[in-house]
């Protein structure tokens, strides 16, 4: 009983979260026939079920991503300060852009295509570092509570911070699905974050996790393979 009240609390807290993202997808754009925000937010219903599906069961991981534990770094709440709001901005200008204003060029149907499919891979690599490490949370702390190991397996075999790749991909796509050039300028203000949270939590892992200094040169890139 336990178990199946965590998983519905995870999959009703998804539901709740892409609904309120709906909402304002609509509203700002001011109809209901806005068809690249029907995809958007078809994609992330289908995410949150798939999300529900492939942890389901793993209490753990579900009760740390609900509520984490103590210990979240100072700087990585004033991450969450800055870059929150602008990612429902982005989202916000680009229904009004397309929806209400048409203030930039129509972007070409490959264009908005090209950015589904970005945001289903990106969605995709999220899920899969999720299923594969049971210490994905939703903030940077080391979880001595939980005896936090390194995670080696899935894609940390490419690369160190496959959430972070993968979260950099489906924002980056986002404006792209939702047919806006708009939204792509808000980009800047949540993936460059995004970028030195990624910096900043490798460094706290090299000095608090033990043994993550020694997968730093079995695996060597933070983010994208050959490159960073």
């Amino acid at each position: 009983m336990a178990e199946d009240k965590l998983n519905y609390k995870i999959l009703i807290r998804g539901i709740l979260s892409y609904a309120f993202i709906l909402a304002i997808t609509f509203i700002s754009a001011g109809r209901l026939n806005y068809w690249q925000g029907w995809i958007y937010n078809g994609l992330n219903i289908i995410f949150v079920l798939l999300t529900y599906y492939f942890l389901s069961g793993n209490n753990e991981l579900i009760k740390e991503r609900l509520k984490p534990g103590e210990g979240m770094k100072s700087w990585d709440k004033i991450y969450f300060m800055i870059s929150s709001p602008f990612y429902f901005v982005m989202i916000i200008l680009s229904a009004l852009d397309v929806g209400r204003f048409g203030w930039s060029p129509k972007l070409p149907l490959f264009i908005v295509i090209i950015g589904i499919a970005l945001y289903i891979i990106g969605q995709s690599i999220f899920l899969w570092a999720k299923k594969n490490n049971r210490f994905f949370s939703t903030v940077v702390r080391i979880q001595k509570d939980r005896g936090q190991v390194v995670c080696k397996g899935g894609p940390y075999a490419y690369v160190r911070h496959p959430g972070y790749t993968s979260g950099i991909m489906y924002t980056f796509a986002t404006p792209l699905v939702l047919g806006s050039f708009w939204g792509i300028t808000i980009n800047l203000f949540t993936v460059l974050p995004l970028i030195l949270r990624t910096y900043l939590e490798d460094k706290t892992l090299q000095k608090e996790l033990d043994g993550y200094l020694e997968y730093t040169k079995e695996v060597k890139y933070r983010l994208i393979p050959k490159i960073w």
